[in-house]
């Protein structure tokens, strides 16, 4: 992240992703893990991937329908 982000800016981004952290674990689609068996770091790091490429998707669903309706 930019060192010159102020913290304003830096409260909102957070902000936007609480927000959308509901409908992007749900695009996301990953399944629950089993407490008996953790995730390995690899594991752990591909699905932060797919939480990022589902923010993504959810941020833009979003932003079209904002600017072009349902």
């Amino acid at each position: 992240m930019d060192p010159q982000v102020s913290p304003d800016v830096k409260q909102n981004r957070m902000t936007e992703f609480m927000k959308l952290l509901p409908l992007t674990l749900e695009l996301a689609g990953l399944a629950k893990g089993d407490p008996a068996r953790p995730f390995t770091a690899d594991q752990i790091e591909g699905r932060a991937m797919t939480v990022r490429t589902a923010f993504k998707a959810a941020r833009n669903l979003v932003k079209d329908i904002a600017e072009n309706g349902a």
